[in-house]
């Protein structure tokens, strides 16, 4: 996302938990509840103080039933308040784990444009920190601030039948503790917001460079990203004083108005009591009143600095669930043939990349593949070679021509069920931090241990494999860390012949490997190509002599295709590929 102002949160963005609140009414039923019985034994404390004063050290009553209630009453707020505590943070933990499902889900679906141009970091932030926020926010503020709201309301009912006279005087001075939290307000929420940005910028910057470890420390760079991380997170502390000082502020200039006020209204009260106009019951009933009407509007200014936050953190959450994909999904999808022929046919293609809107990618790109035919395609480097593989896979629509598969375009397709007949092995396979039986099912999820062994030998991926501590079960580690490249590309492979899709596109798929397992490797990539479409890029000639096309791309464009012996005849781009990278 750019760094670019953005207009401060509005508290109503908070109204986007509000779908994930309505599920889990029985539980926020038994919160409420329980709140209300909390805040009533709450509100009953000042009037059983009054009787014990007032009654119970007259002559001849009995002081004890007067301290019977006052336990009564703590005893009824201790359980309603634990009770309280238990369903909200019950609430707060569900709705969150809902909100991040529904998140984690919704990032899922959106296209490969969107991820092109978000960094993964800042991504985990909003996944992390500002859902963390919210549970905060549900399972705590929420709950205070309704309670202290009850309270503060309480207390100034209460406060009006103790005594009109001194709670008109409390009442003038309402508007100079409300006044500061409304003016306040906006600006501590634009800085909330702002705060939890720089912090996704930190996020992001580390997690970039975490990813990209080796490089780091190859060219000796820790002490520049240790700058540059340490610089990120500077910035971020600058914007988080920032906001604490408002809330400081706040809170400061709350407290003294508000206790300032009490402390004048009880000037007056004490003042009664010596003229005899008032009982001293009553007036420390009024005392506590105003002190507990004090406190919660206390606890509220904390809290509202709480949901100011949390409605920028809200606000960034809504902005990636208002993200939609690109890729238009037919409302009634085609069924492709069973079974898949694998006919593929590519009519004028146009497709610039949203990130590089100035450079077609492809440019009046037309190509057929017949059912079970091997294609390689070759050119330099940004010819628009893996651009071919990525229409085919949909990740992006082309902006004109069309792509057929068995007569059918893909955009009448819906995009998972066109991606289960299609299997890719790309040059920097992808191995999961989990184990190697795992990352090789991941090509057929109910595949058995022995398919998956199965794969595994003919990807030449057995032995090392069977050799490691736990076999099959061995933790890989993070991108596969445990194993070299050659290994990891094996392991790519594997999961591509467990799929078993009718059609294979093969990005460089041989690169990473040595020649001492090449030659096996390209066998059993041969034996997996057999009756199905093929689709290969690459710069290795055993695999470009094998193809039963070759396709020559330069600038998106093909400049010539034919068998490798036709196009070395006819000279030209592919003859000096062929002397650059094959002829060796």
């Amino acid at each position: 996302m750019t760094e670019t102002p953005t207009p401060r949160p509005p508290l109503n963005s908070l109204r986007g938990l509000l779908p994930f609140l309505r599920p889990h009414r029985p539980l926020l039923l038994c919160w409420l509840v329980a709140l209300a019985l909390s805040s009533s034994a709450t509100l009953m404390l000042p009037v059983a103080v009054k009787y014990m004063i007032d009654q119970g050290f007259v002559a001849g009553s009995s002081v004890d039933r007067w301290f019977a209630l006052l336990f009564a009453v703590a005893v009824l707020l201790a359980l309603a308040t634990a009770a309280r505590f238990y369903f909200v943070s019950l609430l707060g933990e569900r709705v969150i784990a809902d909100l991040r499902r529904t998140l984690y889900g919704h990032l899922l679906s959106l296209d490969q444009a969107f991820f092109e141009r978000t960094r993964t970091g800042e991504l985990l932030s909003r996944l992390s920190a500002d859902t963390e926020l919210l549970r905060s926010v549900v399972a705590s503020s929420m709950s205070v601030a309704l309670r202290s709201g009850i309270t503060v309301l309480g207390s100034a009912l209460m406060l009006a039948v103790t005594s009109p006279r001194l709670a008109l005087f409390a009442l003038l001075g309402i508007p100079l503790v409300i006044l500061p939290m409304v003016v306040s307000g906006r600006r501590v929420r634009g800085v909330a917001k702002d705060s939890q940005d720089r912090v996704a910028d930190a996020n992001a910057r580390a997690g970039e460079t975490l990813g990209a470890m080796h490089t780091v420390q190859s060219y000796a760079r820790e002490d520049y990203e240790r700058e540059r991380f340490s610089g990120a997170v500077q910035v971020a502390l600058g914007t988080a004083r920032k906001r604490i000082r408002l809330q400081a502020m706040l809170t400061a200039v709350v407290i003294v108005l508000v206790f300032g006020s009490i402390t004048a209204v009880l000037w007056i009260g004490a003042q009664d009591v010596v003229a005899g106009s008032m009982t001293p019951g009553t007036l420390g009933q009024f005392v506590l009143y105003a002190l507990l009407g004090a406190g919660s509007v206390g606890a509220l200014t904390e809290v509202w600095a709480e949901v100011q936050r949390a409605a920028g953190g809200m606000t960034r959450i809504n902005e990636l669930l208002q993200e939609r994909s690109v890729l238009s999904l037919p409302a009634h999808p085609a069924g492709l043939p069973t079974p898949v022929r694998g006919e593929i046919r590519l009519e004028g293609v146009r497709f610039h990349y949203p990130t590089r809107p100035d450079v077609a990618a492809l440019d009046d790109f037309s190509l057929s593949v017949a059912p079970g035919e091997t294609v390689a395609l070759v050119g330099p480097s940004g010819a628009g070679k893996s651009t071919v593989l990525q229409l085919l896979l949909r990740f992006h629509d082309p902006e004109a021509g069309h792509i057929l598969l068995d007569g059918h375009d893909l955009r009448t397709l819906e995009p998972a069920s066109l991606r289960r007949h299609v299997a890719l092995v790309p040059q920097d396979p992808m191995i999961f931090g989990a184990s190697a039986r795992e990352n090789i099912r991941y090509g057929r999820l109910e595949a058995s241990d022995a398919e998956i062994e199965a794969a595994a030998r003919s990807a030449e991926a057995h032995d090392f494999l069977a050799a490691l501590p736990q076999g099959y079960d061995s933790e890989l580690g993070e991108r596969g860390a445990r194993l070299s490249g050659g290994q990891q590309q094996r392991l790519a492979i594997a999961r591509a012949l467990l799929k078993d899709a009718p059609i294979l596109l093969l990005d460089e798929a041989t690169s990473a490997l040595d020649s001492q397992s090449e030659h096996a490797v390209q066998q059993a990539l041969e034996r997996l190509m057999q009756g199905r479409t093929t689709l290969v890029i690459a710069h290795r000639l055993a695999t470009v002599l094998k193809a039963d096309r070759i396709i020559v791309m330069d600038q998106g464009r093909i400049v010539a295709q034919g068998t490798h012996a036709e196009l070395l005849a006819q000279g030209g781009l592919y003859a000096e590929l062929a002397r650059l990278q094959f002829d060796h």
